[in-house]
């Protein structure tokens, strides 16, 4: 049963649009004023909004901006009533992103009429979103045996030579085999995991109540899980001297496990593409409720078209071997910020390295 929220100031109006479209077999909800409106809207995420124009207090040309700034709401279709039939308030209308416009008065067939229509509408982008799951489902398939080749073939190699040769070796050598395997098979549990949280995201955010929820999450204090990850990161790279932390504590709109991901991700590639020797700085600061975490690195940089591509959809196994995977590590920390009501944006010039800024919103209370 499709959900339809009724904005409208005058009582009989609205008593009359949410009994209808309860015989017309639609969950109907009503309320009597913008402000009530734009909160349940928030709420309930219904499936349609008919929201009357000329309200007190907040009108229908707020409501819809304000819908169309949270993700959440943002593609609600909206079907605005008015008395007003002037070409500039249809424009102005349109501009924000109404669906449509009915003017009083108007018929119980005009209104089932338009509802059908965007209902409609709204399913064809649906269609649309679930073959891009589907076509990013296939880019997984394809990508996935050609990105696993490189591990697999060191495991199953030195496994070989275990087998065949293993009685001729030195423990020295038998050690190393023995390295080598669980390096490889390191690597492929690595590209495996991103994988699976990258076709996760992408699922996440189709799912507008999946997104509410992850935004309800925050972290106390994340200096400390940062700064231990930087550190980890550094001296897998025997980097030690090359790290500079300049951290602020904050509580952060994103949990733990997800901010830890973010951070690890960028820091990882900083190190990857950049030499020993030069500096990797992870700085943060606090703007505006704004948790603000800047990773910077003289390494080797990105084209202007590496950046463009990022997080697209069609280019996702062109980025794996583009990059040799750092492409997929930073898609994933993008798309896992935007999906906490964050921004991620990279700064990089080839062969004088990247800055990556992270903002997060921080915890109002």
């Amino acid at each position: 049963m499709k959900k339809i929220l009724a904005i409208e100031d005058e009582e009989a109006v609205r008593a009359n649009i949410v009994r209808f479209l309860k015989l017309e077999d639609f969950d109907a909800i009503g309320a009597d004023n913008g402000a009530r409106g734009l909160q349940l809207a928030k709420e309930l995420i219904p499936d349609l909004i008919i929201c009357d124009l000329m309200m007190p207090e907040m009108d229908g040309y707020t409501v819809l901006e304000n819908l169309r700034q949270d993700r959440l709401t943002a593609t609600i279709p909206v079907i605005f009533l008015t008395a007003k039939s002037a070409k500039e308030d249809f424009r102005q209308g349109m501009e924000l992103g109404a669906s449509d416009y009915l003017t009083k008065p108007f018929t119980r067939e005009e209104l089932l009429k338009a509802i059908n229509t965007q209902l409609a509408k709204q399913e064809a982008i649906e269609q649309k979103t679930e073959e891009k799951l589907d076509n990013l489902r296939h880019s997984i398939t394809l990508s996935l045996p050609h990105e696993l080749r490189t591990p697999l073939n060191g495991i199953l190699g030195s496994a070989e030579l275990l087998m065949l040769s293993a009685d001729s070796m030195s423990a020295a050598e038998v050690s190393e085999m023995a390295e080598l395997i669980y390096l490889s098979a390191q690597r492929l549990q690595d590209l495996i995991q991103k994988f699976l949280l990258y076709a996760e995201i992408e699922i996440t955010s189709k799912d507008p109540k999946k997104i509410e929820m992850l935004r309800t999450s925050y972290t106390d204090f994340p200096v400390t899980s940062i700064t231990e990850l930087a550190k980890q990161k550094a001296k897998k790279a025997s980097r030690d001297a090359d790290l500079f932390l300049d951290l602020k504590a904050a509580t952060v709109n994103i949990s733990d496990s997800s901010l830890n991901t973010i951070v690890e991700e960028i820091i990882d590639n900083a190190f990857k593409y950049s030499s020993v020797g030069t500096p990797v700085r992870v700085i943060n600061t606090l703007e505006s409720n704004k948790f603000i975490v800047e990773i910077s690195d003289r390494g080797r940089g990105m084209t202007a078209e590496q950046m463009a591509n990022l997080g697209a959809y069609m280019q996702f196994d062109r980025q794996l071997h583009a990059q040799e995977g750092s492409g997929l590590g930073l898609t994933i920390a993008k798309r896992l910020t935007e999906l906490h009501g964050g921004k991620l944006e990279v700064n990089s010039t080839i062969d004088r390295g990247t800055t990556v800024r992270i903002e997060l919103p921080m915890n109002a209370e």
